[in-house]
């Protein structure tokens, strides 16, 4: 019998706490990459992901277009965090990511799952250069 992977962004997985996001935009890092800029922390502790996401009412003023970007932007890093997650809880680490939207037109979900995957590729190989100047 196959084992199937778990792809969920549950409530667990979410960044909602207002201490951990001002923090974020305080001393996270950040790494941009269109039509993405993703914050970061990460602390060592256990193997945990949480994740936001946001798009500026400056640039979408309809609260439509708004949800519809951060919908398919949920779901990218929902079906793609796979490998950050396994690499997270091998190291015993927790990270908080902050994704902000900068674009300034709706994209097609696959171009967002695109940039998505890139930008948690780049984050995966930053947190393992981390690991290994730590080491």
């Amino acid at each position: 019998m196959e084992e199937s992977i778990r792809y969920s962004l549950g409530k667990d997985d979410r960044l909602k706490s207002r201490k951990q996001i001002e923090s974020l935009f305080k001393s996270g890092k950040k790494i941009s990459l269109f039509p993405f800029r993703l914050l970061y922390s990460i602390e060592t502790v256990q193997g945990k992901i949480k994740a936001g996401f946001t798009v500026s009412s400056k640039n979408f003023p309809r609260a439509v277009d708004r949800n519809r970007i951060k919908r398919l932007s949920r779901e990218a890093y929902r079906v793609q965090n796979t490998t950050l997650k396994a690499r997270l809880t091998f190291n015993r680490q927790v990270i908080y990511l902050f994704f902000i939207y900068t674009g300034r037109e709706i994209l097609s979900y696959e171009e967002i799952s695109l940039s998505v995957k890139q930008i948690l590729d780049k984050l995966v190989l930053i947190t393992h250069e981390e690991n290994s100047a730590n080491t």
